[in-house]
């Protein structure tokens, strides 16, 4: 497989040299070779993806799912799980075709050119921050409600300096190495899938009536279809890990085999695991007492199931669920800015890699510091639409590249997995990813908005000058 880069030049075997990307400015060309280490195998991509998106799709979105759109939240996750599909689709083409760190930036700024690439890669950065902050403040609810089932109340004061606590030293824990995150990942993943495993095929049978009382049938929609589509829009939150194995292309071993499987198969192992989440919990309470239970209403629910027992299960696993996707997600922040300031949109500072440990110290800086400032704002359901709003913005976006990269077929795009269906998945996930941002809170869409064209204000500032060996414009 080629790199964008290496499209011109050959060594004196006749072999076209492996390149990285050459950056030209008005002033200087920068050439960088540093490569972060492929530590991270299909086990460690599918920890990645499932492990992200598993937190808030179950442990914090239920109670607030239902309350907007009843048992029909169950209709929001799988359409949010089929948007996600048409777009891991193409992001798995264009993994395989430019396995580097960066994901959704590294594509569209080939792809599209380096305009869109700049605003995308530096949106994709806040997006990311705002996803770990809305996991993190899930974690700091979590922690509280652990330490009350452990008979140590301390009350909702705690939640944001624990939530702090904790991003700090995932933080710290990156910076260390990549191998020890994705160690982490690993256990915390197969952990909670055990519990998870257990708790919903109980749940599902009891709702079922198979064993237990059958519960009372509940309206499916009792609010209309706009409230599916609404809240479709506000927990695509819980899709957004299957992009993150992307950001972490370059360190994942065998990418044109290991890519694919880790981000498609992440989608549907966890969409399965949402829509039975909803069923079951709609089914322990109703959708309207669900509700009052806010950002941890499973834990009543696996009370509901298993008494006490349930419910210290349900807060640990809570606990685990949001650990993983903040760690997943600090990981992954720190990816796209070493990639944007690889390519000298950002300055060349935030790529610097620690001899140390092989892993981006200062990107890993950049991310924390801004993730800290949104937790302690505690604003649950801004923080998550407006991480949707971005990351939805880049998957149109991604899917436009890929056609734009087909259609000019450039001699260095060479994927080991191509799209099946083309060119209609690629149109349908830029269109669907488009639609759904038309779904959500206008604050949302107005934070969104602001952050791309902030983004766009930097690259006229700093970046305009750049221009990206690769880019097919």
């Amino acid at each position: 497989m080629s790199d964008p880069s290496s499209a011109g030049g050959t060594n004196v075997a006749g072999e076209s040299p492996r390149v990285e990307p050459t950056i030209e400015t008005d002033e200087v060309t920068i050439t960088d070779d540093a490569e972060l280490e492929r530590t991270i195998g299909l086990t460690g991509g599918l920890a990645i993806g499932i492990g992200t998106m598993i937190g808030a799709g179950i442990f914090v979105f239920p109670g607030l799912a239902a309350g907007r759109a009843g048992p029909a939240a169950a209709g929001s996750f799988a359409i949010g799980a089929f948007v996600a599909l048409l777009v891991a689709l193409p992001a798995s083409e264009l993994a395989t075709a430019m396995p580097k760190s960066g994901g959704g930036y590294y594509y569209i700024s080939r792809g599209l050119g380096t305009l869109p690439g700049a605003v995308v890669g530096l949106s994709l950065w806040f997006g990311l921050v705002f996803a770990t902050a809305f996991y993190l403040v899930g974690f700091g609810y979590y922690a509280v409600d652990t330490l009350a089932e452990l008979g140590v109340p301390v009350g909702d004061g705690l939640v944001i300096p624990l939530a702090l606590l904790f991003g700090a030293g995932v933080t710290v824990l990156n910076v260390t190495g990549t191998e020890n995150a994705a160690k982490l990942q690993n256990g915390i993943v197969a952990l909670l899938l055990s519990i998870l495993i257990v708790f919903l095929s109980y749940g599902g049978l009891d709702t079922l009536g198979l064993i237990g009382e059958p519960s009372a049938p509940e309206q499916f929609a009792p609010f209309g279809t706009t409230p599916v589509l609404t809240t479709a829009a506000l927990v695509f939150t819980s899709y957004l890990g299957f992009a993150q194995v992307a950001t972490v292309a370059g360190e994942i071993r065998d990418p044109g085999r290991n890519l694919p499987l880790a981000m498609v198969g992440s989608v549907l192992v966890v969409g399965v695991l949402y829509v039975a989440a909803i069923f079951v919990a709609t089914g322990a309470f109703g959708s309207d007492r669900l509700s009052t239970f806010g950002e941890t209403a499973m834990v009543e629910v696996g009370r509901h199931y298993f008494g006490p027992a349930g419910a210290v299960a349900i807060v640990f696993g809570g606990l685990l669920a949001t650990m993983s996707s903040a760690n997943a997600s600090v990981l992954s922040t720190s990816r796209a800015i070493y990639a944007v300031s690889k390519d000298a949109l950002l300055p060349q500072r935030a790529s610097h890699i620690n001899l140390r440990y092989g892993t981006p110290h200062v990107a890993l800086g950049m991310a924390g510091g801004p993730i800290l400032v949104l937790v302690a704002t505690g604003r649950v359901e801004l923080l998550a639409e407006v991480a949707s709003f971005l990351h939805l913005v880049t998957y149109g976006l991604l899917c436009v590249a890929l056609l734009a990269l087909r259609r000019a077929d450039p001699s260095w795009y060479d994927p080991d997995f191509r799209v099946p269906g083309y060119p209609v998945i690629p149109i349908l996930g830029a269109l669907a990813s488009f639609a759904l941002i038309g779904f959500m809170q206008r604050t949302s869409q107005l934070v969104g908005i602001g952050i791309m064209l902030a983004t766009a204000g930097w690259y006229a500032y700093y970046g305009r000058d750049v221009t990206l060996k690769g880019v097919v414009e």
